[in-house]
């Protein structure tokens, strides 16, 4: 089977921290560590030598050219929100789109693909500070602030930073399955997974004090303990605070309710479960603490889009 083809989009002013994302991700031959090898391509949106944010540039190998056949494209931000991006670059990434290529922007890459057009009645987001500016001027785009990433269909944007390696490590899943982005994310010592609704930032940091600790040991309790029935009244009392207290200090912690972020990580096990295992789905249902196959049915298709059996044949396949 061939190597999916990766294309990245340099441009004169990029950030290097920007650029990094999906190379560091993407770029580099884990295949040892068994994670299936891209084939991967910086293109530059401009010819010559590309500035960076940081005081050197750099040169890239291939031009807008090698996007007329990649598999993904990836926008990794772009250098001012209020510079419409050349039309050349614009014009290749209609065209991948048109043939099916997934679209991610990470950051403010989302600008690029909202100003070729292809966000219009589409769901997108981009980093929370340029949010106002990008929901006045792209009002096409069904635009939501408060989430890490987000897909909609074949195309997929990022809030900000280190969203960007969630957002790669989430489409790294999909391509390969959650084992090799697990993989990935140990490497590079990051979460092996949040989920893209969570919040892209908290307004007041857990203190580094003993609660911060006691709920960090719950979370891992927790992952332990997916089978289980959780109650808030029960995991409250386990950390001892009061329900209210909890509640507030999770959220603060996690960006996510309690229960969206029990579902998540449900949801990410039983992936994994029907990558690496041969359960039935009924068991797999029980073990990640859905219960029944109908009710692990019906949280696939509201959060995947797809049913347990189809993942699994198509990771399978893969």
């Amino acid at each position: 089977m061939a190597e999916p083809k990766i294309a990245v989009v340099a441009f004169d002013g990029i950030s290097p921290f920007h650029l990094s994302v999906p190379c560091v991700v993407f770029g580099e031959d884990r295949s040892a560590a068994g994670v299936p090898r891209f084939d991967f391509r910086v293109c530059a949106a401009e010819p010559g030598r590309l500035a960076t944010t940081a005081g050197f540039s750099i040169t890239a190998d291939h031009t807008l050219d090698a996007l007329a056949d990649a598999d993904v494209v990836i926008v990794p931000s772009w250098r001012d929100p209020d510079e419409t991006p050349p039309a050349a670059l614009l014009d290749a990434l209609r065209a991948a789109h048109a043939r099916g290529a997934q679209m991610v922007g990470l950051c403010l890459g989302a600008y690029v693909l909202a100003a070729a057009g292809l966000l219009d009645g589409r769901a997108a987001t981009t980093h929370w500070a340029w949010a106002e500016d990008f929901a006045r001027r792209y009002p096409r785009v069904h635009f939501d602030p408060n989430v890490l990433y987000i897909d909609d269909a074949t195309l997929t944007t990022s809030a900000g930073t280190a969203a960007g390696l969630d957002c790669c490590l989430h489409v790294l899943r999909r391509l390969a399955g959650s084992q090799a982005a697990n993989r990935v994310a140990r490497r590079l010592v990051v979460a092996p997974h949040r989920q893209g609704s969570q919040a892209q930032f908290v307004e007041q940091p857990m203190p580094a004090r003993a609660n911060g600790d006691r709920l960090a040991e719950l979370l891992d309790w927790l992952r332990a303990n997916l089978h289980a029935a959780h109650s808030l009244d029960t995991l409250a009392a386990r950390v001892a605070m009061s329900r209210r207290t909890f509640t507030r200090h999770f959220h603060q912690l996690t960006g996510a309710t309690v229960g969206a972020w029990l579902l998540g990580e449900r949801i990410a096990f039983a992936q994994r479960l029907l990558e690496t295992s041969d359960l039935p789905v009924e068991r797999i249902a029980e073990t990640c603490g859905f219960g029944t196959g109908a009710t692990l049915r019906q949280q696939f298709a509201q959060a995947l889009k797809t049913s347990p059996s189809a993942y699994r044949r198509a990771f399978r396949g893969a």
